[in-house]
């Protein structure tokens, strides 16, 4: 066997392995989804489940016998809640895969580059400072006023960490993180001074928030959020290959014939509006966008394609899963989500950087 045959070889056998992966991972989001609708205070058998799911689809709820009461907790109650958690578990995970391309680095993650932090002082701004303004308000937009600000507040964050890190036009990737670290130590501070001065309701709920939940979850924060995680999927599937080059380097990326600054820029964007949105609707979730991309590095190689679309599918099933045990381990209460992604990611996170401490020197 010729060098070329070797090669060819190895390649198909990637190749085959990435799809078994990604076959495998749809699966797990396909028993995580209908899991989550079957389990809770009221347990529906799962062909009950996908027999209110198949009349609903159609119009006919309750047209086959199934009981009122289960169409409307899985229709109305648990399908809103258990898409969103599909939508910002991908969100979170594609970004963080997007970041790690961009950075080069695998432990590049939403919260340092501060645009979670970001979020964070825009909503908790808005939960201290937000009746006053409530009365000069629409109440439209009084509604999803704590979604909003946080969603404009990971934009600005965003915004102003690609001015800082650009200058003639080109972004130092160094720059992007120096700068993502300062801009949330900042947003981190006028966070502590706002809450300062909260009171014990408004520290309450912010606390909650900041520890992300999925509980209220309506088609209304699903419509929120669906367009710009789209977006980060779409962009990410776009630069997939440049990412793939920077992973060489900047310079060898560039003599390959991709446009560096551009891949950057896009990637900056459209992480920007996944992210935010997903921060918006649900709060902050750690680990979710760290663990998960470098997992599926690990199994399934570094083809960002694969890398993107992997994370995809694996963050949805992780986040979903997660929000099942944050339901039903303390009934009637809930968990906040993001207490049982640490959980879940802190372990895994240490046990990977102690497999591949000399990876990371």
């Amino acid at each position: 066997m010729t060098a070329g045959d070797a090669a060819l070889s190895i390649s198909w056998r990637r190749t085959g392995w990435a799809r078994i992966i990604l076959v495998a991972c749809s699966l797990l989001v396909i028993i995580a989804f209908v899991a989550s609708l079957a389990i809770g205070p009221v347990v529906i058998a799962p062909e009950k489940v996908l027999s209110i799911l198949w009349d609903g689809l159609f119009g006919l709820r309750g047209s086959s016998g199934i009981e009122l009461r289960d169409a409307i907790v899985v229709l109305d109650i648990r399908l809103p809640r258990t898409v969103l958690a599909v939508v910002v578990g991908a969100a979170l995970a594609v970004a963080g895969a997007v970041l790690q391309g961009v950075f080069r680095n695998p432990l590049a993650d939403p919260g340092l580059v501060g645009i979670s932090p970001g979020a964070a002082l825009a909503a908790v701004a808005w939960i201290v400072f937000g009746g006053a303004a409530a009365a000069y308000v629409p109440s439209i937009v009084t509604n999803h006023a704590l979604p909003l600000a946080a969603f404009a507040g990971s934009l600005l964050a965003i915004f102003l960490l690609h001015k800082l890190a650009t200058h003639e036009g080109r972004t130092s990737v160094a720059n992007l993180l120096f700068a993502g670290i300062a801009l949330g130590a900042l947003a981190s501070a006028g966070t502590g001074l706002i809450i300062f001065i909260a009171s014990d309701q408004q520290l309450r709920e912010f606390t909650f928030w900041t520890l992300g939940s999925l509980g209220g979850s309506t088609w209304q924060r699903v419509g929120l959020a669906l367009p710009f995680v789209l977006a980060l999927l779409a962009g990410s599937f776009w630069i997939a290959r440049g990412l793939d080059a920077l992973a060489l380097g900047e310079a060898e990326a560039f003599h390959t014939g991709v446009n560096v600054e551009h891949v950057k820029r896009i990637a900056i964007i459209v992480v920007a509006a996944g992210v935010g949105a997903a921060v918006a609707v649900s709060g902050i979730i750690g680990f979710v966008g760290l663990v998960v991309p470098h997992l599926l590095r690990l199994s399934a190689g570094p083809s960002h394609k694969t890398l993107i679309a992997g994370s995809a599918l694996l963050g949805a099933a992780l986040l979903t899963a997660s929000d099942i045990f944050a339901r039903t381990i303390a009934t009637p209460a809930e968990l906040p989500i993001g207490v049982v992604t640490a959980f879940i990611g802190t372990p895994f996170f240490i046990w990977l950087l102690r497999r591949n401490r000399r990876s990371f020197g």
